[in-house]
């Protein structure tokens, strides 16, 4: 017991995503929760545009969303780093499906009508350990902001 626990907080062991979802979808749903708690207000608008943007990716029913929601609040609050949702993401997806991501969460970063410092430096983490280039963040950034009426 005591070794998992060392593993997990030295970073040599990655914790397991949990089985009762779809892996990716959680992986997903986690980085945006913690896109939306970056400025310390998770607010009615970020969950909104999370459970929203989430249905649309995967095709999920509203009681669905509400499930993974909530489990991914779960996996955020029990993790203390980002790998194994993003080593998830990296796995599962190809280059242009991980900037679709960086756009979901640029959408989530700008809900509030606000983009906190925090939640840039955070969109910059997750593009770099997802492997999207800072042209491709600056980009789906761009079209979200012009998608929002923001630029």
């Amino acid at each position: 017991m005591m070794e998992r626990v060392l593993d997990f907080l030295t970073g040599r062991a990655t914790p397991a995503l949990s089985e009762s979802a779809d892996a990716l979808a959680m992986a997903v749903a986690a980085l945006l929760i913690e896109a939306a708690r970056m400025d310390d207000a998770f607010d009615a608008a970020e969950r909104a545009t999370i459970e929203r943007l989430l249905a649309q990716r995967f095709a999920l029913a509203p009681a669905e969303v509400q499930a993974l929601v909530a489990e991914a609040e779960r996996a955020v609050r029990d993790s203390t780093q980002f790998f194994p949702f993003t080593q998830e993401i990296c796995r599962r997806l190809e280059p242009e499906a991980r900037v679709q991501i960086i756009e979901m969460l640029w959408e989530v970063a700008y809900a509030d009508g606000v983009l906190a410092p925090e939640e840039d430096a955070l969109l910059r983490r997750v593009a770099g350990l997802i492997h999207v280039s800072d042209k491709d963040r600056g980009l789906a950034r761009q079209r979200v902001m012009h998608r929002l009426g923001l630029g």
